[in-house]
């Protein structure tokens, strides 16, 4: 059922992260090149009006015109104030529409800049960062953990970007190269399942509210997907460089042998480890939504209809809802004695989470985020390109993490496992929370129902400008 083979990848350099999304500066036009701001259009093939005029699109516009806006061609309500039977068959949104709301939720946006200093560290820079390529959200100290699934009409797809290094998109005058790009991005995608993600229309699945609406033939659902566990591997090495350690609240006691550590961490005065899950929690939280929002002001600009939400139940998502005829996205997971809800840990050779059973043990899933850091294409390695003009001068000055180092945070997470029976103890070691929908806006609803300016001129525009 699953293909996990990644199609060959598109070098690397850099493309600027607002350029797709507002597009700067004026239209111009000559004998070899259709340049809105610094995003060159001319090898799009049949190069649609309402890509041009998307990278236009003022960022104030779309942040003063989003909506939530549900009614989708071949949508209806049958009854109440709002009733209303769409007369379009759903529509789905064109591959290039797709590709551009995709990039602009997941897409690789260049190097990131890393953190550039602490006192602290001195004469090294702080080692915090996952990845070396930046995306279009923020993460938290630059973990990247997050991973992007969508679906549509035709299937359920994979697109890995948290990796990616920057994208090889530029034109020989400097400018960048849009069909470039989004090739860049098509190429890593994989399809993992044919047919649109089952997500039943009943209480247990959906929120009734979006029973109406909800991955409606014609949409495109996207479904970020974050490593939870990997960022709290990640939480803990940054608490161990500013020396810093947890105990088990849960338990009211130390962790046993990080005693033979004080001289890294100050063991007299521990975090509760409740505290430092809830604290990642939130910050994957933000990072999801993030990803979303920047779709939610793409929509405005191309014109499509949809909006961001929560109305899943995530586990009827990931595939563990115990409902065989709901596969969801077929991640794997435990039922834990005295624990009401599954352990989703992961997506075997797709997405697996930074915990066992796809670890031997916690050491490994420490060593393994070591190796992410400095090893190969890692942000502290000295061979990873970048944006600096002596890259390798910055990058090899990440502070380094040794064999103690990881013993100590090591000696935590198997802490965790041991006594809890999982990890992390009390948050999803996979966590997804929000989901961007876009679909086709059947305009005749809402000019039925409500007053002008319920959408935008790129509403009105879209089947027009995008043909």
């Amino acid at each position: 059922m699953f293909e996990t083979s990644r199609r060959k990848l598109l070098g690397a350099s850099v493309i600027g992260a607002g350029t797709t999304l507002a597009g700067l500066g004026g239209c111009a036009t000559t004998p070899t090149s259709i340049e809105n701001g610094n995003i060159l259009l001319d090898k799009i093939p049949n190069l649609p009006k309402g890509l041009s005029e998307a990278t236009q699109f003022p960022l104030i516009d779309a942040i003063h015109g989003r909506r939530s806006r549900r009614f989708a061609r071949g949508a209806s309500i049958p009854d109440g104030p709002l009733a209303y039977t769409s007369k379009h068959p759903p529509e789905p949104l064109s591959e290039l529409e797709q590709m551009l709301l995709l990039t602009t939720v997941a897409g690789n946006t260049g190097w990131s800049n890393l953190i550039p200093h602490n006192k602290n560290y001195s004469p090294n820079i702080p080692n915090y960062a996952g990845a070396a390529g930046g995306r279009t959200f923020p993460s938290c100290a630059g973990f990247q953990i997050t991973e992007f699934f969508y679906t549509d009409d035709n299937g359920v797809y994979f697109l890995p970007t948290r990796d990616m290094p920057a994208v090889d998109a530029k034109a020989a005058n400097g400018e960048t190269d849009l069909n470039a790009y989004l090739e860049a991005h098509r190429s890593r995608i994989v399809k993992i399942a044919d047919g649109r993600l089952k997500i039943p229309a009943q209480p247990e699945h959906m929120e009734m509210h979006n029973q109406w609406c909800g991955n409606v033939p014609g949409s495109t659902l996207i479904i970020p997907v974050a490593d939870l566990a990997q960022h709290i591997v990640q939480s803990l090495c940054y608490l161990v460089q500013n020396g810093a350690c947890i105990y088990d609240d849960t338990n009211n006691r130390p962790i046993p042998g990080l005693e033979k550590f004080k001289h890294l961490v100050d063991v007299d005065n521990p975090y509760p480890l409740s505290y430092i899950e809830q604290v990642a929690a939130t910050e994957v939280t933000v990072e999801l939504s993030c990803s979303c929002y920047a779709g939610a002001l793409m929509l405005q600009a191309m014109g499509l209809g949809g909006w961001m939400y929560d109305g899943y139940n995530p586990f009827s998502i990931l595939g563990a809802s115990g409902d065989p005829d709901v596969p969801g996205l077929g991640f794997r997971f435990d039922m834990i004695d005295g624990q009401p809800l599954p352990h989703v840990t992961g997506l075997d050779g797709i997405l697996e989470g930074h915990c066992q059973p796809h670890f031997s043990d916690m050491r490994a899933t420490v060593e393994a985020v070591v190796r992410r850091k400095f090893g190969t294409d890692g942000p502290f390695n000295a061979n990873t390109e970048g944006p600096y003009k002596e890259t390798d001068a910055v990058r090899r000055t990440g502070a380094p993490m040794n064999d103690e180092f990881i013993d100590c945070v090591a000696t935590m997470a198997q802490y965790v496992q041991d006594t809890f029976g999982r990890f992390p103890a009390k948050v999803p070691a996979i966590l997804t929370l929000m989901y961007l929908q876009a679909h086709k806006l059947d305009t005749g609803f809402y000019d039925e129902h409500f007053t002008p300016g319920s959408y935008l001129n790129t509403h009105a525009d879209n089947a027009k400008n995008w043909t």
